[in-house]
């Protein structure tokens, strides 16, 4: 089974090549060369590692194509291409240590710390504003520990992020069925260490898919926490695939709930197609275009 943590090592992405059904073949009567007409109110971007088999320039055409204005989770390596097709990166990668071994841990700080500094001018110098990182896995450690432990980590690097204006942002993960032990698995969690950071330039990375798993109450949540979450990533549950009628939420009433907080960052897709992947990826561009 792919997962995020094995992507993040090898960049390979499940997709296998199905017909689209006939309920929503309608919605694909375009030519797939012409950009869909979008309305906007969301700025769209994909995740990497989902499509990892696609090359990225052939990625890259697909996603202006479809008025995809950014693909996530992307390195410095991958930023010219990026560029080349006028797209940016709303959410890189290229710092920290993985998933694991996060800023809970008071013995990864200085290298944290370094990595980070590292990549703040490299992203300024490539137009970008954002990075990601992760609060490490509990091993044992209790929530208020980790709080604490994340709070002082982070609150080393806001001067250098805020002088370089990049934003880091944690992402919310599920502990109980693709990351065990990760501690960054509850929006209130994330929503004390944002305020206990007390930084604009730190927020959280909502993963729609992981907070459904962890928590539900997904639009409540979102309009309760708007002003601490920085990005969005999407994915249909259970099963993280397609966003469509196959899975139990209803995307277009969660993005009408993002757009009516005001947000204006980008929302990710990030379900692993189990249908033509391109085909899958510009239908869940519409599902979300409200």
């Amino acid at each position: 089974m792919t997962t995020r943590r094995t992507a993040l090592k090898t960049l390979t992405g499940s997709a296998l090549t199905l017909s689209l059904t006939d309920s929503l073949a309608s919605s694909m009567n375009q030519s797939d060369a012409a950009a869909p007409q979008l309305k906007g109110r969301i700025n769209h971007s994909v995740c990497r590692w989902c499509y990892g088999k696609i090359p990225l320039d052939d990625l890259c055409k697909a996603a202006k194509e479809m008025g995809i204005k950014s693909i996530d989770l992307t390195g410095p390596e991958e930023w010219p291409v990026l560029k080349k097709y006028g797209l940016t990166s709303a959410l890189p990668q290229g710092a920290g240590k993985g998933i694991v071994d996060g800023f809970n841990n008071p013995k990864f700080h200085d290298e944290l710390v370094a990595s980070y500094e590292a990549i703040f001018p490299k992203l300024k110098e490539a137009g970008l504003s954002t990075v990601i990182c992760f609060s490490g896995n509990r091993k044992g450690m209790s929530n208020e520990e980790g709080l604490d432990n994340c709070a002082v980590g982070l609150k080393r690097l806001m001067p250098s992020a805020e002088k370089y204006g990049i934003t880091m942002i944690m992402e919310l993960l599920n502990s109980k069925v693709d990351h065990k032990d990760y501690m960054c698995d509850h929006t209130a969690w994330g929503v004390e260490l944002c305020k206990r950071v007390g930084s604009e330039n730190f927020k959280l990375l909502y993963d729609i898919y992981h907070m459904q798993i962890m928590e539900g109450d997904i639009i409540r949540t979102i309009r309760d926490s708007s002003k601490y979450i920085g990005h969005y990533h999407t994915g249909g549950n259970p099963g993280r695939n397609e966003i469509d009628e196959t899975q139990e939420l209803y995307y277009p009433a969660i993005m009408k709930a993002i757009v009516d907080t005001g947000f204006k960052g980008y929302v990710a897709q990030e379900f692993i197609p189990k249908r033509d992947p391109l085909k899958s990826l510009k239908e869940a561009v519409l599902i979300c275009d409200v």
